[in-house]
């Protein structure tokens, strides 16, 4: 046990409640999760700090906060299937992987990807099945899913990915360009209509289309 790293949760915890997460079931996995885990062992020390850090491929795990949020706004039951693009770290995943009963994510970085699902598989979260490929294009061949979960920002919302909900299903989106303010969205699918509620800003890495083999 690492009683600074525990004392840093418990004022993380602390602090998330101040912000505004309620849902109990949410903050009880981010107090399970280890999120030193997922972050360089220089950084080990940063793990609860409410705040994004960097990771391989130029990319970040995001703030607790955002998690949480973003997390708390999908709504998630414990019979869901859910889709995650942009694995990055695998921390986000896991947080989901623990209030659903299946999650597939989507990774284009294969440095991040292999390195998630290793993770994965030592945090015993079996419940999670990854890939390499497109996120953009959402997962056709495990379609359709109760929850969507993107964890890059669109300038726009992908079609693609609007019609892998399940009629009654919610995504929740970063959306917005990187030289502009981009804001969290909870798109809800009733038929063919999506109700768009925009939410909170925030700052996300873009999402890109295509797949990266190294992280150069």
């Amino acid at each position: 046990m690492n009683i600074a790293l525990d004392d840093k949760k418990e004022r993380l915890l602390k602090r998330l409640r101040e912000q505004g997460i309620k849902d109990e079931d949410v903050l009880d996995v981010i107090a399970e999760i280890p999120r030193e885990e997922f972050i360089a062992p220089f950084l080990r020390a940063q793990a609860y700090e409410n705040a994004a850090l960097p990771i391989e491929s130029e990319q970040t795990i995001s703030q607790p906060f955002v998690v949480a949020y973003m997390t708390q706004e999908l709504r998630l039951e414990k019979t869901h299937k859910v889709l995650e693009i942009g694995t990055g770290s695998g921390y986000q995943a896991a947080i989901l992987s623990k209030l659903c009963r299946r999650l597939f994510t989507v990774e284009r970085h294969l440095p991040l990807y292999e390195s998630a699902t290793a993770l994965f598989k030592k945090l015993r979260l079996y419940n999670i099945t990854t890939l390499f490929g497109n996120g953009m294009r959402g997962w056709k061949e495990q379609q359709p899913f109760d929850r969507i979960m993107v964890t890059a920002a669109g300038e726009e919302i992908p079609d693609d990915l609007l019609y892998q909900l399940k009629d009654g299903g919610i995504m929740v989106i970063p959306v917005g360009a990187q030289d502009e303010t981009q804001h969290i969205v909870r798109i809800t699918r009733t038929g063919d209509d999506f109700d768009v509620k925009t939410l909170l800003p925030v700052k996300f890495v873009p999402l890109l289309s295509g797949i990266v083999h190294s992280s150069e």
